[in-house]
């Protein structure tokens, strides 16, 4: 089935065509036609399936009926939520792509940026506006945002923002929004109870599209956990890069110092790293995310909140220096590579004293995990767990032989040859938009995705 068959204007489908976007994914197939009728929908899908362009297309379609603003239009038509200024500024691009030949008026509001450029912007009015909850409620108590008028809500990555303690928040916008003949829709890569008691709360007889089971990840992915020492992980993690140091990686650390130091000690070998997290600023973050995606970075080090929203297209490799502490967080780390059907890989460097985490992680995904040791980094006990089918298991199983040369400072790791890429793509207690949360996180400026834009 192609675009033009889910009745968007020729307008969109002129922008579309500019992106070389020909065939829907089955998320976009089942959630464009209830989004035109008018339905609210509750709508799951893993990462990287589309979701941004499920709600963009039918929601600009709406507002730019026959790609045009119908006159004596109000402002502030639609309002989309997310948890994140990165997935902010991403999706804002997309509403801005998709309807470029619609005269698309939008903005993006987040924290980390100075508030009077935005304080203009928002007087002189826009049809669609993204913003991350805490700086919106920042602009609505200094009277800058009038909701009345709106009539399209979206909350993106829903379960995130109530992950990281926006409740309150959601609760206070909710209120200023009209109540009737408002559509509200609602998408989240992933559902859990607290989703489904939220949208009860405040959807109207929301249809429910699920295109894929809660917490699976994409089938291209491959999944490999190397045993190491705590002590060992870094070099390790250089090893691995250094097979190949012009590939694209993004490697996950638990903490920010952690993020910080592993940038340091792949820069004294020669690689091109940055980190982004919490305590970056909003510029530096936005940098490092944009020199990853030109090459001049190869290795882009996060903490936990790059793995929600963040597109990089055709991202070969996911790298886990540190398990996460929660099992479902695995899912949207690893969501970043294998997209669109893509190949990827997911490498997770695991410690004995990780041993539980990693046990959470396989009866999350109802699958075992191949475990192998790379030859020179060997741990000194062997790795045991009890495996989803309750096989308690030591793993010694070497993947490479030889021992790993060691360079010394200063010395590039870059390889004498170059690999084929592969085709595809400590908890803090604040949120990067000082909003109450449990996680550590920060975002920036995206790469974008053919679908997850």
């Amino acid at each position: 089935m192609s675009f033009e068959s889910l009745g968007l204007s020729p307008a969109l489908l002129r922008a579309l065509a500019d992106q070389g976007y020909t065939r829907p994914t089955p998320i976009q197939l089942d959630a464009i036609p209830q989004v035109s009728a008018g339905r609210d929908l509750l709508a799951g899908a893993q990462t990287g399936t589309g979701k941004t362009a499920a709600f963009a297309l039918p929601l600009l379609n709406r507002l730019y009926p026959n790609g045009k603003r119908p006159e004596n239009a109000r402002r502030f038509r639609a309002l989309i939520l997310t948890p994140t200024r990165e997935l902010a500024a991403q999706v804002h691009d997309s509403v801005r792509d998709y309807g470029k030949y619609c005269g698309v008026s939008s903005t993006a509001v987040f924290g980390g940026v100075g508030m009077p450029q935005q304080i203009q912007i928002l007087r002189r009015g826009v049809d669609v506006l993204v913003a991350t909850p805490g700086r919106l409620i920042d602009h609505i108590d200094r009277r800058g945002v009038d909701l009345s008028g709106v009539e399209v809500l979206v909350l993106d990555e829903a379960d995130r923002m109530l992950d990281m303690g926006f409740m309150p928040q959601l609760k206070k916008i909710l209120a200023m929004l009209p109540k009737q003949h408002r559509q509200t829709l609602l998408f989240s890569a992933t559902f859990s109870d607290p989703i489904k008691q939220l949208a009860q709360q405040f959807m109207r007889d929301p249809v429910e599209i699920q295109v894929a089971q809660r917490n699976s990840v994409a089938s291209g992915v491959s999944h490999i956990v190397h045993p190491v020492d705590a002590s060992r992980k870094k070099d390790l993690l250089l090893h691995i890069l250094s097979q190949d140091s012009r590939r694209q990686s993004l490697v996950f650390s638990r903490t920010k110092h952690g993020a910080d130091k592993l940038v340091k000690h792949l820069e004294q070998f020669g690689l091109n790293a940055a980190a982004i997290h919490g305590n970056k600023s909003q510029g530096a973050r936005t940098r490092a995310l944009a020199e990853f995606k030109s090459g001049k970075v190869t290795v882009l080090v996060a903490t936990d909140i790059a793995a929600r929203g963040l597109d990089i297209d055709q991202l070969p490799v996911v790298i886990n220096v540190d398990l996460p502490m929660v099992a479902e967080d695995y899912v949207h780390r690893i969501g970043r590579t294998g997209r669109n059907g893509a190949e990827g890989n997911a490498i997770s460097l695991v410690s004995q004293d990780e041993a539980g985490l990693l046990r959470d992680i396989q009866r999350l995904l109802k699958r075992d995990i191949e475990i192998s040791a790379v030859a020179g980094f060997e741990p000194h006990s062997p790795l045991v767990l009890t495996g989803t089918a309750g096989n308690s298991r030591p793993v010694q199983k070497p993947q490479q032989r030889g021992k790993p040369q060691q360079r010394a400072p200063g010395k590039s790791a870059r390889p004498g040859t170059h690999a084929p890429r592969a085709h595809a793509g400590n908890k803090s207690r604040s949120s990067d938009d000082g909003r109450p949360g449990r996680r550590d996180g920060t975002s920036g400026q995206p790469q974008p995705s053919r679908w997850g834009r």
